[in-house]
């Protein structure tokens, strides 16, 4: 079974250089750095690579641990929640200032949270002839590391151990035959329901085991012989409710199960207006290579006529262009209208997505929408499409050799891109296209 990224939570009381470190980690400048407390308040994530290994990196706010603000309670409920997502716990502790009381209070915290802990000892600007981090191993973490998140000493040494107590990598896609679906959408639009009624079938053989992600189920099913296994993020908002502010791991439960799906299924709430939220998820989506379903789920509450679906879907798709090629299916989980149908739209965009062409019909094709229309000259010489070929699958990737391989703009590539689609459709899967450089043959 596939496994999501691991995540790496950063935590520690303020101003010990959180967000400084986390910015190290992740080799950009993305956290907002003051040498004030309480400026990270939103959460931050985002991937980090070391030594061929990926993971995210959450950063946090500091955590007190008697709070009285309501803002420093939100802060808190979010870092709780950062620990229970993180599969291993970088806790940052300032080596300038030494032991504090609030430290030693964090680390019984992170003891009975039962997660792997990296204690991080920050400031230590005089490595390696700073020994400030040794008075750290009093918090029974193990051994504390030092580093200079600012200039960047020993950063390696605390990525070096950050990898090694990682989680094993994922397995590789070819070991793993059966497609992935994710079902995914901001919280509250009946991710839940529709998936327990997709699994109710009753020609369906279904079996449950337990998800790599924590709050999730990963389900596989047989279906017209092929296993899809439903990656169900939806138990989210069950947290929110108890802790308020934590939908900000929504963002990231949805990225981890994107990253580990063929085909997301986007449940949108089809009693309210279509939200930049779901834009943004669906863009994510096809960005990444993966097929595509737009789920309109509630469609039973929906006041209609013969024109309200077709409506529906123009919206969208004027909304977000790119959702032109996407299948859009009207449901209602409650009523389990049209969930079966779903499944077989499944099927069709999985099959779109591994569909490989004859290298002579992607050139019959090339050479009919060059004929139709010439790229643009470049510098007064010709551009000329040579020949192509599909490079890959999953998504389909097509190559085209041309003697000006850089100077092809965007609006020709738009124009192949809609000349393919035209010919072959590729329902709910996105198209990419690697330009070559290559002689022309005399």
């Amino acid at each position: 079974m596939r496994r999501a990224l691991p995540a790496v939570a950063v935590v520690g009381r303020p101003n010990v250089g959180k967000s400084t470190l986390f910015n190290r980690i992740i080799g950009q400048r993305l956290a907002i750095v003051e040498e004030v407390p309480g400026v990270t308040r939103d959460r931050h994530f985002a991937l980090a690579d070391w030594a061929g290994r990926h993971f995210y990196v959450i950063d946090t706010g500091g955590l007190e641990t008697d709070p009285d603000e309501p803002l420093t309670a939100a802060v808190r409920h979010q870092v709780l929640a950062a620990i229970q997502e993180a599969d291993l716990i970088v806790f940052v502790v300032d080596g300038r200032a030494g032991p504090h009381p609030l430290d030693a209070r964090i680390a019984e915290l992170l003891r009975r949270a039962d997660r792997r802990v990296l204690l991080v000892v920050n400031k230590l600007d005089r490595l390696p002839e700073d020994l400030g981090h040794h008075d750290f191993w009093a918090l029974g973490l193990g051994e504390p590391l030092p580093v200079s998140a600012l200039s960047g000493k020993g950063s390696g040494e605390v990525l070096d151990a950050i990898t090694a107590r990682l989680p094993e990598a994922p397995p590789e896609a070819a070991e793993d035959t059966a497609l992935h679906v994710a079902v995914i959408g901001k919280p509250n639009v009946g991710k839940s329901s529709f998936v327990n009624r997709l699994l109710g079938e009753e020609r369906m053989v279904v079996a449950e085991t337990a998800g790599t992600t924590r709050d999730s189920v990963d389900t596989p099913l047989r279906y017209h012989g092929r296993t899809l296994v439903f990656i169900d993020t939806a138990g989210l908002r069950r947290h929110a409710r108890v802790e308020p502010g934590l939908e900000y791991f929504a963002a990231l439960r949805t990225e981890r199960a994107i990253e580990r799906s063929d085909i997301c299924l986007l449940l949108l709430d089809a009693t309210e207006p279509v939200h930049v939220q779901d834009l943004k998820i669906a863009e994510k989506a096809w960005e990444t290579g993966r097929g595509l379903i737009v789920v309109a789920n509630k469609w039973d509450l929906v006041e209609k006529d013969e024109k309200t679906a077709l409506t529906y879907e123009q919206h969208l798709r004027e909304r977000a262009p790119t959702l032109r090629w996407v299948p859009v299916i009207f449901t209602s989980a409650l009523t389990g209208q049209r969930v079966q149908r779903t499944l077989d739209l499944v099927l069709e965009v999985a099959a779109q997505r591994s569909r490989r062409l004859p290298t002579h019909e992607v050139n019959e094709a090339l050479r009919e929408l060059v004929e139709r229309q010439q790229p643009p000259h470049y510098r007064g010489q010709p551009v000329k499409l040579l020949y192509a070929t599909q490079a890959q699958t999953e998504p389909p990737t097509f190559v085209i050799f041309s003697n000006y391989p850089r100077q092809i703009p965007d609006n020709y590539v738009r124009y192949l891109h809609n000349g393919f689609r035209e010919r072959w459709d590729f329902v709910g899967t996105p198209l990419r296209f690697r330009f070559r450089a290559r002689k022309e043959r005399k």
